[in-house]
């Protein structure tokens, strides 16, 4: 049995290069220089970052399906890219890509998935929870995006793993099979599980995570709980966000003045950044008033986790979409 006082997955000082890179003059490029990172078991780490940023090759030399050029990986005790089968069996795994056959349906995937383990889990209870059913006779390939993260999800559970790696868990899906798999995350989380998950999304970040590593082009630049990463900047103390949820493309103009300012990162999601003050909370109430807008979650901050990042990364350019990085 696996001692769960220990770190489930501990990776020092990676380093990655691939190549040889036409652009390079043939030369190895060096897409990881210095990640280090602790993952424990019944918590969620999250390796946040900008695209491109390192997080995706370290969850694959972490699993041992990329081999490291330096540093060192310890995966439930063991290196993982000398591990036997027996490591593998109590590890999940789900990419951002998929890996899945284009022309299984999905039933019959899982059933086979589960046909390799000791003791899988119920293929019947997964595809009720992650509502697989609707989609069961659809093979891969004419499923959404979406619709193949779920069944990519169910795959990475079925054998009941100790240590779940999940790659950008929550793109392409709407936001019903969002908060679904949000639910199932946190459940897995505190049945003891080691969750490790990657994320470009700000919002998952700060919803799912006990504690995050900032990753910045192939180094970690920062690690801490949510909480202790918003206590560490000073470079947004004096701002604050109101972020709520309500109908899309809304006229926040009424909202707005010198020094504040509102975008919608998504489809009716509103963030209000800036020095915000209690006269400005009461223009929102009364904005929503006169308007008949009734917001179905309110949340206000003295900075955001996106804040952070961007102080931290240096990527505050302008140009990044806010809440999807």
């Amino acid at each position: 049995m696996t001692n769960t006082l220990s770190p489930a997955l501990v990776i020092s000082g990676l380093i990655k290069d691939v190549g040889p890179v036409a652009g390079l003059d043939g030369r190895m490029k060096r897409v990881i220089s210095n990640i280090s990172l602790t993952a424990h078991f019944g918590a969620v780490t999250a390796l946040l970052g900008a695209n491109g940023a390192g997080k995706t090759t370290t969850i694959e030399c972490a699993q041992g399906l990329q081999p490291r050029t330096g540093g060192e990986i310890s995966l439930l005790g063991q290196d993982p890219h000398k591990a036997d089968a027996g490591l593998r069996a109590k590890v999940g795994v789900m990419l951002q890509d998929g890996g899945l056959p284009p022309s299984a349906r999905p039933i019959a995937l899982l059933k086979h998935v589960a046909s390799l383990y000791e003791n899988p889990l119920s293929v019947s209870a997964l595809v009720d929870r992650l509502g697989i059913g609707d989609f069961a006779d659809t093979t891969i390939r004419r499923l959404s995006g979406g619709q193949k993260q779920r069944v990519a999800l169910a795959a990475s559970l079925i054998g009941n793993p100790e240590v779940l790696f999940l790659d950008e868990p929550s793109a392409g899906l709407d936001p019903q099979s969002r908060l679904m798999v949000f639910e199932l995350i946190r459940e897995l989380r505190d049945s003891g599980k080691a969750i490790i998950l990657t994320t470009h999304l700000l919002d998952d970040a700060q919803r799912l995570a006990d504690y995050v590593y900032i990753v910045d082009k192939g180094e970690s630049v920062a690690e801490g709980t949510v909480q202790e990463l918003l206590e560490q900047s000073t470079a947004a103390l004096s701002k604050r966000a109101l972020t709520f949820e309500a109908s899309p493309q809304l006229d926040t103009e009424p909202l707005l003045r010198s020094g504040i300012s509102c975008s919608e990162s998504r489809p009716g999601s509103y963030t209000l950044t800036g020095e915000l003050t209690p006269v400005d909370v009461g223009n929102f109430g009364a904005w929503c008033a006169s308007n008949n807008i009734m917001p179905t979650s309110i949340h206000l901050a003295s900075q955001s986790l996106e804040d952070v990042f961007l102080s931290i990364s240096g990527a505050g350019a302008g140009n990044e979409t806010r809440g999807n990085l």
